[in-house]
């Protein structure tokens, strides 16, 4: 990483720790130079105006999301250009059970990158030319489908949206909504495994499997 992007990186994540704690309206160029730690000016001599922050916090979310995807052995770039294997259930199993892993995290020490995650996406709502921040979920569309395809799924493409959505909502309940109430504590293995269920349900609905 060159020097630049590391500037850029740091930059962002103190803008993501920004609006996970004050929401789009806590987002200043100022803000984000106090949080980082660096002397006024800093991130507007790096990232001009408000979009162009915006649109760097979003890649920068989506960098780490990969990233975190790998770290549990997840689909986190497009499918292999030839066939891969076909899915078994404990191919599966194991699927479902690194997708609780990886929304945990999300929940606990991401949950930051969470809150900051759906605040952008709402502000993309109101603001059309920020709607290309979207684009960033495209990628999981195209893994889901391929994992369907090669699990037997009869619809793999709209089923792929749909255990994408699913599991979107899956987290936004568990982050902000009424879930939050009554499941278990994130962080702990109660946590993981209830996700786990949930995701495992879903995938056998999908698959038969």
């Amino acid at each position: 990483m060159t020097a630049r992007a590391n500037r850029i990186a740091t930059l962002t994540d103190a803008a993501i720790e920004l609006i996970a704690d004050g929401g789009m309206r806590a987002l200043t160029h100022r803000a984000v130079d106090g949080r980082a730690g660096m002397p006024p000016g800093t991130t507007s001599a790096y990232l001009r105006t408000r979009q162009a922050l915006i649109e760097a916090v979003v890649g920068r979310l989506a960098e780490r999301d990969r990233a975190d995807l790998a770290a549990y052995d997840l689909p986190a770039g497009p499918p292999p250009p030839t066939p891969a294997p076909r899915l078994d259930s404990g191919d599966l199993d194991a699927l479902a059970a690194g997708v609780a892993e990886v929304l945990d995290r999300w929940l606990s020490t991401g949950r930051s990158r969470s809150l900051a995650r759906y605040a952008c996406l709402l502000e993309a709502v109101h603001r059309p030319e920020l709607r290309g921040i979207l684009q960033h979920g495209t990628g999981l569309r195209v893994q889901a489908r391929d994992l369907l395809t090669r699990a037997g799924a009869t619809d793999p493409d709209r089923q792929g949206d749909q255990f994408v959505a699913f599991v979107d909502g899956l987290l936004f309940d568990r982050l902000a909504g009424a879930g939050a109430l009554s499941a278990p504590q994130p962080g702990t293995a109660a946590s993981r495994a209830d996700l786990g269920a949930a995701v495992r349900t879903l995938l056998r609905a999908l698959t038969g499997s």
